[in-house]
């Protein structure tokens, strides 16, 4: 396992374990095979787990992790959650992100989160509300205080948001004096989003952000490899015809053919190319059980992709 700068966090594993397949966002799994999971990402030599509360019912990602570190503790694997702020007319703000983390901590079993991110998207304060969004005011006058005070009080060691639409807002972010110290980034193969920014009307600029973040010493977490199983051989859930993974998932044949051509499977390849893009420090894994990660883990050691399938991937882009 290669293992790469974090920013002031240190150094972390290329590969990222996230709780959506855990958790069962991602497809069905069970408690048994997902605690597996987890066990065989840390013999593999992966060192962070990428959670939050909305992974599953009842935080299942959070609970179960919480209960496989306390069975078998790995003090070495940093452990992510989220807050969602996505209300604008609540308030509260600092309560909020306080009861949040002291739910995920509780579940946990940890006196600490290694990194607390914010798992709602920032936009310009003129835009108006849309699900899952937080104004730039509202970040800039309330959560970012607020996080640095968890951060001087030793309950979070960094903090870091959700970067993907509204790119100049996240510019903006990643320039202030008190900036994230991560952001997460769709990378991916086709430049799809995953089911995300899709829903606010915002095309992809994984790219340019994850260019911004580097500029700006701000580590970059790759999200939607596989754009929520649309660059995989097969959808491993039920999608109604018109949802957008769905219609990913047909864009995306192109990819598959290139992969059987290249003698890859496309989940491989896909994750292949995250792991290639410069600047990117880790790549978070949706997998739900251990066939799926051994076969991401063997994808993460045949190293970066070559010039030639670099350049056959952005003729099909």
């Amino acid at each position: 396992m290669e293992y790469r700068d974090f920013g002031r966090l240190g150094r972390i594993s290329a590969l990222t374990l996230g709780g959506g397949g855990i958790g069962g966002v991602w497809g069905s799994t069970d408690r048994a095979e997902a605690t597996a999971t987890v066990y065989a990402a840390i013999d593999d030599g992966i060192t962070m787990l990428d959670l939050a509360p909305s992974y599953g019912a009842g935080a299942e990602a959070e609970q179960l992790v919480g209960a496989a570190l306390r069975k078998r503790p790995a003090p070495d694997v940093a452990i992510t959650s989220k807050v969602q702020l996505a209300d604008d007319e609540q308030g509260d703000v600092a309560g909020r992100i306080r009861r949040s983390l002291h739910d995920s901590l509780t579940r946990l079993g940890r006196d600490h989160l290694d990194l607390l991110l914010l798992h709602t998207h920032l936009r310009p304060d003129a835009v108006p509300p849309t699900p899952w969004t937080t104004t730039w005011s509202a970040y800039r006058d309330e959560i970012v205080p607020e996080f640095e005070r968890l951060r001087a009080e030793g309950l979070v060691r960094g903090w870091g948001i959700t970067a993907v639409v509204h790119p100049d807002v996240l510019f903006a972010a990643f320039r202030e004096t008190h900036r994230p110290d991560a952001a997460q980034v769709i990378v991916n193969a086709m430049d799809l989003d995953g089911g995300n920014s899709a829903f606010h009307g915002t095309p992809p600029a994984g790219d340019a952000i994850v260019r911004a973040a580097n500029a700006h010493d701000v580590a970059v977490i790759g999200i939607r490899a596989v754009a929520a199983g649309a660059l995989t051989s097969t959808l491993d859930r039920v999608l109604p015809a018109d949802d957008p993974v769905a219609g990913d998932f047909v864009r995306a044949e192109p990819f598959r053919k290139l992969a059987a051509d290249l003698g890859q499977t496309p989940a491989a390849l896909a994750h292949r190319y995250a792991l290639s893009v410069p600047g990117v420090a880790t790549v978070v894994l949706g997998v739900k059980n251990r066939t799926e990660l051994a076969e991401c883990v063997t994808a993460e050691a045949l190293g970066p992709l070559t010039a030639e399938e670099l350049a056959a991937i952005s003729a099909i882009r």
